[in-house]
């Protein structure tokens, strides 16, 4: 309890298959809290048995969200200790949990973080795809107005894609993909941590032949490759151009003789460019012709 009397809310991490996946400190603070608020406390309940934690849980999530708020606050208020866990991963991330963390800040509530397993990041990490630029998109809309212009928006995405899907629709889903986005390069996750963990990688039109022709199981994470520019829109930053090309295997050497190419310049006015780090000069073959 902190000097306004006020509870502490903590925000933890919960295992997204593997039970040993979980923090000393986020045990510790399940152990300690006055109360759990648990997506599905069903679920929950497993995780809390798997470790002998005895302590108390209330149902917290998107169909009680407005209502549950209400008393969740009043108990902080109070002087209670809550801790918030979602289903797998972390609260807040494509599950309930951030409107109550928005809310709380309003009311200067404190608040912890207790981090742990993420789906999207182990994901984009077992993916091999790049990882210094990414999107998280999470679940696409369902409504199809809304679901096309995320599509259309993930099309020209340069950074890596991240998105969850359920069984049910990954093979629609990766047809939307192959007609927006064209034949990209993809990883498909598969229940990550659990014992059938699978990646499976290839171009969109070699992973929808397989899961056309193969039954379809588990929890899946998508990783796409980034958008490449066009010759007309490379980035102006001769850094992000250089990279790209470094991000596909190149070695730098190739990569500036390619970025140089691309722009209609000498290779030495982009390694002079990329080597001092004068980001700022903008070698377009517009500009040099």
């Amino acid at each position: 309890m902190n000097e306004n009397n006020k509870g502490q809310l903590y925000i933890c991490a919960t295992p997204i298959g593997n039970l040993e996946d979980i923090t000393l400190r986020v045990l510790r603070t399940l152990r300690e809290v006055d109360l759990i608020a648990a997506e599905d406390t069903r679920h929950t309940l497993k995780l809390l048995n798997h470790y002998d934690i005895k302590t108390p849980m209330t149902s917290y999530h998107e169909h009680n969200e407005a209502t549950k708020s209400e008393s969740l606050t009043q108990k902080l208020l109070d002087g209670a200790n809550i801790a918030l866990v979602s289903d797998s991963g972390m609260p807040g991330i494509s599950d309930p949990g951030r409107e109550l963390i928005r809310k709380y800040h309003e009311l200067q509530i404190p608040m912890q973080i207790c981090p742990g397993a993420s789906a999207g990041i182990s994901a984009l990490v077992l993916s091999g795809l790049c990882a210094r630029r990414y999107a998280f998109e999470g679940f696409l809309p369902r409504e199809k107005k809304k679901r096309r212009a995320a599509l259309a928006s993930i099309a020209t995405e340069q950074r890596t894609i991240v998105l969850y899907e359920a069984p049910h629709r990954l093979l629609s889903a990766l047809q939307e993909l192959y007609e927006h986005l064209g034949d990209r390069e993809i990883a498909v996750v598969r229940e990550i941590t659990k014992k059938f963990e699978e990646v499976r990688r290839g171009n969109l039109a070699e992973i929808i032949k397989y899961y056309d022709e193969n039954a379809i199981k588990g929890e899946f994470v998508l990783v796409v490759k980034g958008s490449v520019p066009s010759v007309e829109n490379w980035p102006k930053d001769i850094m992000f151009h250089v990279e790209h090309y470094v991000e596909m295997g190149m070695s730098e050497m190739e990569a500036m003789k390619k970025a140089a190419k691309d722009r209609g310049v000498a290779k030495s006015e982009v390694y002079k460019a990329y080597k001092t780090g004068d980001y700022k000069t903008q070698l377009r073959g517009d500009q040099n012709g």
